[in-house]
């Protein structure tokens, strides 16, 4: 599932949910208080299942799927189009989050593969992606949550790249100071050129420049595993290079962007290091499923299940 797939099937969702009248809330925070899973017990990471992964057992109530994930034994959720909800549903997802004192990730910002954005120096372009930023800062002071995705757009053929990255920090930089007074952490995701061919950002240490230039707490990466095994492999390495700079991670397996084991990534050993460095933060569930219906939700649990065994 590709990402500009996975955020078009999650916005489709919260339309749905919300013509059906029903609502949702959340915030970030700490280890579920619900009942021990079937599997025994919570897991060890944050692992954050999307409002749509489960709804083969759960449908589609807002309340019910934070519930059944809280009672398989996750910690955290996330979704996507959080910031494209009516503000109630967001209210809801918040409270229903916080009765099992979960964690919400990082809601989806501002992911525009279509225009050279952050890579201008224009003066309309800058009045816009700030208007975005206080869109952004809005949304988490409805729900707490404290970061925000942020794909930075489209490179420019025919402008030199130092310049267009030169662009990419003031930008972020004047974005930043209107975001750090507030709380609100931008998270920049690198995407692999095969998905999305022409976008400026795809690789970590690329992120990683960029945001110790930005030089600011509230400019940070999130690292998505499955783009970045495409885009440059040596995965545990190349997370312990960039682990000061790095909030967030996104989980899918390569090829197919499905559920870990099934490809090519040795999620338990990644987990494993993940955890051992003591990250307390998110690790969304941005995937397909390898099986259909309840068979493949099953599936997923008993995936993250096996590679938490450490």
């Amino acid at each position: 599932m590709r990402r500009r797939e996975f955020i078009t099937a999650s916005l489709a969702s919260a339309a749905a949910l919300a013509a059906a009248g029903l609502t949702g809330e959340a915030r970030a925070g700490a280890v579920s208080q619900s009942p021990a899973s079937p599997g025994g017990r919570r897991f060890r990471l944050n692992y954050a299942p999307s409002f749509g992964q489960f709804k083969a057992h759960a449908g589609t109530d807002l309340a019910a799927l934070v519930q059944f994930a809280a009672d398989e034994g996750f910690t955290a959720m996330f979704d996507n189009g959080l910031m494209n909800r009516p503000p109630a549903d967001q209210e809801l997802i918040v409270r229903e989050i916080r009765k099992r004192n979960m964690t919400l990730g990082p809601f989806v910002l501002l992911a525009d593969f279509n225009n050279k954005n952050f890579v201008m120096r224009d003066k309309d372009v800058r009045t816009a992606l700030l208007q975005k930023m206080r869109d952004g800062v809005e949304t988490m002071k409805r729900t707490g949550v404290k970061q925000a995705l942020v794909v930075p757009g489209r490179f420019d053929e025919s402008l030199a790249w130092e310049y267009q990255t030169a662009n990419v920090v003031e930008n972020l930089r004047a974005c930043v100071d209107l975001c750090q007074p507030a709380g609100l952490v931008l998270v920049l995701e690198p995407l692999n050129p095969k998905n999305h061919p022409g976008l400026f950002l795809t690789k970590i240490p690329q992120a990683y420049q960029i945001c110790k230039s930005v030089n600011n707490p509230s400019c940070k990466i999130v690292n998505d595993i499955y783009h970045q095994q495409i885009t440059e492999g040596n995965i545990i390495p190349n997370i312990e290079a960039g682990w000061d700079e790095i909030a967030a991670f996104h989980v899918g397996d390569n090829p197919g962007r499905k559920e870990p084991t099934s490809g090519e990534i040795n999620y338990r050993n990644v987990f494993k290091y993940i955890y051992d460095r003591g990250y307390q933060g998110v690790l969304c569930m941005e995937h397909g499923q390898s099986k259909p219906g309840r068979e493949g939700e099953r599936a997923v649990i008993d995936a993250y299940r096996a590679c938490d065994q450490f």
